[in-house]
């Protein structure tokens, strides 16, 4: 509402707001250059074009005027009650960034539903939603809303995809409502009225340009663009992060337990052990390190957004991925422990050792490339596409065949010169094993998925 120029001694008040307070308010309409009092029919008229309007996408501000006395001094709510002259509607188109309904769509294959939670009218709010190809659902205002009580909201809150002419509470039960129902709430705002519902939410997310300081300091995350595209963005982001800490946490546990499981056999059955304590510090401290930094910098492959949301209760370690280690881990130590149980009896001790040593460094050099992922093959990764882990694995050879021929650090790790034929079983037995698991890879994928998206009393 804003008092403008002053006409003819008195004052002319502009009025605007949405078409139903102001026809509410208003007893007259403006035709042409007259104002003559406003029937039922006009009424009419003017609420069909005003959800016209709005059917097409356009938000609807109404606007009326009153001319008030020289004397007037204080605008009070009687002097507007009544007096308005009604002059029309005023439709501004604000249609959907292209990029947000991507973002849409984006969602929806990740898993994510978006809802829709707005102060525009409900005819706006559902066009606005079919542009974006929400997902389906029904739409209903916030006087619809304030008739539920929170146990009614919580039973329907997942068929609604729209909430229209809402209030600043009225977000604050809707994150409770889905919260109730066990959904991983993320809630965007700008205003200080978002703040309670930012607050409330899972993950709240203010906007970096337009947000308050109240709604940042709400908000978990600030969008420094205040575009939705880059939640999205941040999801998969977020989910490729986490893929590559469980593909780091496989490959130290998997080769770790096969090397403690190849002692224990060799121990066992042989009375020795395959390997002396500096080069199992080597293998850590050299071997281990050279292929787990890189995996945790692993490139996205592109169908993080393609997979299931994961339960909170879900982390790091789930069942098939404990499956998986020890599937591998069995493999390795079967082999190492062949390996050295075989050369002991035909060769020195020390060579022996060396041939075991190498084994079990090659196991890892092709263990690596088999944890970039638990699902798809190298060939489908791209075998160059994670450079690091290459450049690291070649480097990581280097400094193996310098420790089996330079002379003093034969001396230092107690290993001999091996001739081709016995790197040959080495490579062999970890190209054996990496085989084997891209082959699983290719033919059954998801062998190992157990737990991995959702607990396995509720998978």
């Amino acid at each position: 509402m804003s008092t403008l120029h002053p006409r003819d001694g008195g004052r002319v008040v502009y009025v605007k707001g949405a078409a139903e307070r102001l026809l509410s308010l208003s007893k007259y309409l403006l035709k042409g250059n007259e104002v003559a009092p406003m029937g039922e029919a006009d009424a009419q008229i003017i609420m069909q074009a005003n959800t016209l309007m709005a059917g097409e996408a356009m938000r609807v501000i109404a606007t009326a005027y009153v001319d008030l006395p020289p004397e007037f001094e204080e605008l009070r709510d009687e002097d507007i009650r009544g007096n308005l002259v009604f002059v029309g509607l005023v439709g501004m188109a604000d249609p959907p960034r292209e990029e947000a309904k991507e973002a849409v769509r984006l969602c929806k294959r990740a898993g994510i539903k978006v809802v829709m939670i707005t102060g525009d009218h409900k005819a706006t709010a559902e066009s606005i939603a079919h542009q974006l190809n929400l997902p389906p659902g029904k739409a209903i205002t916030g006087a619809e809303l304030q008739q539920m009580s929170d146990e009614e909201l919580s039973r329907q809150v997942e068929d609604i995809s729209v909430f229209a002419r809402i209030d600043p509470l009225h977000k604050l039960r809707i994150v409770n409502a889905l919260k109730s129902r066990d959904h991983v709430v993320a809630m965007t705002g700008d205003g200080v009225n978002d703040a309670p519902a930012l607050k409330a939410a899972s993950i709240g997310i203010a906007m970096g340009i337009t947000g308050t300081d109240v709604a940042k300091e709400a908000s978990d995350m600030i969008l420094a663009d205040d575009n939705f595209a880059s939640v999205v963005a941040a999801v998969e982001e977020g989910r490729s992060i986490f893929d590559r800490l469980r593909n780091v946490i496989f490959f130290l546990l998997s080769t770790n337990l096969g090397e403690l499981l190849a002692l224990i056999l060799s121990i066992m059955f042989v009375g020795k052990a395959p390997l002396l304590a500096v080069q199992i510090i080597w293998i850590n401290l050299v071997t281990d390190t050279a292929a787990a930094v890189p995996l945790g910098l692993e490139p996205k492959f592109g169908d993080e957004l393609k997979q299931p949301p994961r339960h909170p209760k879900v982390g790091l370690l789930f069942p098939g991925l404990l499956l998986r280690v020890g599937f591998l881990a069995i493999l390795m130590s079967t082999g190492i422990f062949l390996i050295f149980n075989w050369a002991q009896t035909r060769m020195s001790l020390e060579e022996a050792r060396t041939i075991a040593f190498c084994s079990v460094v090659a196991f890892e050099w092709f263990k690596a490339f088999n944890a970039r992922s638990d699902e798809h093959t190298i060939f489908r990764l791209g075998v160059f596409r994670n450079r690091w882990l290459v450049v690291s694995i070649s480097g990581a050879i280097m400094l193996q065949l310098a420790v089996i021929y330079v002379p003093f650090l034969q001396v230092a790790f107690s290993t001999v010169a091996l001739s081709i034929e016995r790197w040959g079983i080495a490579i062999l037995a970890g190209g054996a094993l990496f085989a084997i698991e891209e082959t699983r890879k290719a033919l059954f994928p998801r062998l190992f998925s157990l737990g991995k998206w959702r607990p396995l009393h509720e998978a």
